[in-house]
C-alpha cells in the first residue's frame, strides 16, 4: 500500500511526476495536446496527493474547486512501472476523502478517450459519465465524469 502525503503544487515530487504526465499526454493527445495543456497548469493547487512506495514518488493527483459544492480532479498520474498496483485508486480515494472533509459534495473530472485505463479506473471508482462541461463542451476526445461523494461503487 502506498504512503499518501497531502501537500500542494509546490511539492517537488509532484512537479516531477506532472512533467512525466505531460510527456505521456503529449504522446497520447498529439496535435490536441496544446488545447488540453492550457487547462492543466499546476500553479497554486492547494490540494495535492503524492503517493510513495519505499520513499519513491510513484503517483499523484490533485483537486481544485469547480463549483460551490464540487471539486475537479486534476493531474492524476502513476509512473508506468507502478501501474496495476492500486496506486491510482489509493490517490483518488484520498482526494475524495479530503474533498469530503472540506465539505464538498461531488467531484467532476475530464479525461481523454485515448486513456482507456483512466476511464476504467474512474468507472470502477463509482464515477458516471456526464455531458462534457465547460471548456470540454464539444470536444470529441474528452470524456467527463462525476461522482457524488459518499456513494458506494455500483
Amino acid at each position: 500500500m502506498p504512503q499518501l502525503v497531502r501537500t500542494t503544487s509546490e511539492n517537488l515530487d509532484f512537479r516531477t511526476l506532472v512533467q512525466l504526465l505531460d510527456q505521456d499526454l503529449a504522446t497520447r493527445d498529439g496535435a490536441e495536446h496544446g488545447f488540453y495543456a492550457q487547462y492543466n497548469t499546476i500553479a497554486q493547487l492547494n490540494h495535492v496527493v503524492v503517493a510513495y512506495l519505499e520513499s519513491e514518488p510513484v503517483g499523484c493527483g490533485a483537486f481544485k474547486p469547480y463549483a460551490p459544492a464540487t471539486v475537479e480532479i486534476k493531474r492524476m498520474f502513476v509512473q508506468p512501472a507502478y501501474r496495476g498496483q492500486g496506486v491510482a485508486q489509493a490517490v483518488l480515494a484520498e482526494l475524495e476523502k479530503w474533498a469530503a472533509e472540506l465539505g464538498y459534495a461531488s467531484c467532476v473530472l475530464e479525461t481523454g478517450k485515448r486513456q482507456p485505463e483512466a476511464i476504467g479506473l474512474y468507472e470502477r471508482s463509482g464515477y458516471g459519465r456526464i455531458p462534457n462541461y465547460g471548456q470540454y463542451t464539444g470536444i470529441a476526445n474528452s470524456v467527463c465524469l462525476q461522482k457524488t461523494l459518499g456513494e458506494r461503487k455500483k
